[in-house]
């Protein structure tokens, strides 16, 4: 058999169910699917294939996978940080939106965070935005891979300027979508509590397993909300939306960092999965999420960086490496989040989180071909003990040097293969210019 794609000579790191970590491994590809890895067989020569790659010793990962991203929001990065959460989002963001998040600005930031995404060694992302039909196009014209929300409040957004609108925006977003590429999964998501009612989250609901839909919804992410909903409902954000019958599987819940071992037993129960933004919330100051008593509980949890707007980086190894540390010193625990629970939930449990685990988040035959290659050859990648703690605590986004997704290269000695990341960059300037004449705080 003539394979597409062999990569050889690094240590793969398959997150099957064994964990399997292969030394001077061998990789092959044919079209979109992983047909053989193991070992590379005695000193026979190479498989053949239409291309071969030579990992010169470097990690070989499953592609990361974000949980949690607002990708036009990049062209907000930095526009006002270090303000109060209330404040950040109604005198800065909501205003900013409104006046800046046209279709072609949307394209422009969506194709500024797929570049940096791939860059860093994410393949697939889940968003939740508005105006998503821009966001899918460009997704897929980019090579990302992603699961991608309509977003529906009860208040106007880019592109639904009559709220009651805001479902059937997102069951026509979803209907075009379903098929129409490979890479592309639509998804509805519903903003928060306090943007949508209890009709608006059943009707968003419902609308989402009709289509077979993921449903991503922010929820607990601060004390205010969490004590708000007790005070109106007499039950936590996760009680109410249980209560509702909104909780169970296909359902992402994001952020979930104020919620208690009820709420906890009560997302296992249902299956449900949560995306932990920890970079966000620290950065906000909403808190950190009880990591692993949901771990404890049996909660799958992946890891997401946010958008731009509220953590500035879109970079998971960045995000990995906190968590990690985060989580021991809240713990006061140094074996807490430890690294191969780490890689597991930025790949494996993300996928499974976003409900792609059959296809995506492991190295094994018969899944997608979406892997990634951290080239070990740079002073603080050296000496390498054990590539797992390799990934977490010293490799960064910018250490990946090539990224396949579905079966094709996208990412090539550190290098964008198909986009033009000096138009992108020059584009998203642009915009950035028109923004900052505006009357917005900004940071000094």
């Amino acid at each position: 058999m003539r394979y597409d794609i062999a990569i050889y000579n690094g240590t793969i790191i398959t997150v099957d169910d064994q964990f399997k970590i292969i030394e001077n491994g061998l990789i092959c590809v044919a079209a979109d699917r992983i047909v053989r890895i193991g070992p590379m067989p005695g000193n026979g020569p190479l498989p053949d294939a239409k291309r071969t790659i030579d990992a010169e010793g470097g990690i070989i990962l499953p592609g990361l996978v974000n949980t949690h991203t607002h990708l036009p929001m990049t062209l907000f990065r930095g526009l006002a940080d270090d303000l109060p959460l209330k404040q950040w989002l109604e005198d800065v963001i909501f205003p900013a939106e409104a006046a800046h998040m046209t279709p072609e600005n949307v394209r422009i930031g969506t194709s500024l965070a797929c570049a940096e995404m791939m860059l860093s060694g994410t393949t697939t992302c889940c968003d939740g935005y508005f105006l998503e039909d821009e966001v899918a196009q460009t997704v897929a014209d980019s090579g990302l891979r992603g699961v991608l929300g309509q977003g529906v409040m009860d208040f106007a957004a880019p592109g639904i300027g009559d709220p009651g609108d805001a479902i059937a925006v997102a069951e026509r977003f979803a209907v075009k979508w379903r098929a129409r590429s490979p890479l592309i999964r639509p998804s509805v998501f519903c903003h928060s509590l306090y943007a949508c009612s209890a009709g608006t989250l059943t009707a968003a609901k419902r609308m989402a397993d009709k289509h077979g839909l993921l449903f991503q919804i922010h929820v607990a992410e601060t004390r205010t909300e969490n004590e708000n909903i007790r005070e109106q409902h007499r039950t936590s954000p996760v009680g109410y939306l249980d209560r509702l019958g909104l909780i169970g599987p296909n359902c992402l819940l994001v952020h979930c960092v104020w919620i208690d071992d009820a709420d906890m037993a009560v997302i296992a129960e249902r299956k449900a999965a949560v995306s932990h933004n920890p970079e966000s919330n620290m950065k906000l100051a909403a808190g950190i999420a009880p990591l692993t008593r949901m771990h404890t509980a049996g909660v799958t949890v992946g890891i997401g960086t946010d958008g731009c707007a509220s953590n500035n980086t879109l970079d998971l190894f960045q995000a990995m490496d906190i968590t990690a540390k985060l989580h021991k010193v809240h713990d006061m625990d140094s074996t807490a989040a430890d690294a191969r629970t780490i890689i597991r939930m930025a790949t494996r449990d993300g996928a499974r989180a976003i409900g792609m685990e059959a296809e995506i988040g492991s190295l094994e035959v018969g899944k997608k071909a979406d892997l990634i290659i951290i080239d070990v050859r740079q002073p603080h990648l050296v000496p390498m003990y054990h590539p797992v703690s390799h990934a977490v605590y010293a490799a960064k986004g910018s250490d990946v040097n090539t990224v396949i997704i579905d079966g094709r290269l996208v990412i090539e000695n550190s290098a964008l293969v198909h986009l033009d990341m000096l138009e992108i960059m020059r584009r998203a300037n642009s915009v950035a210019k028109i923004i900052a004449q505006k009357d917005i705080p900004q940071w000094s």
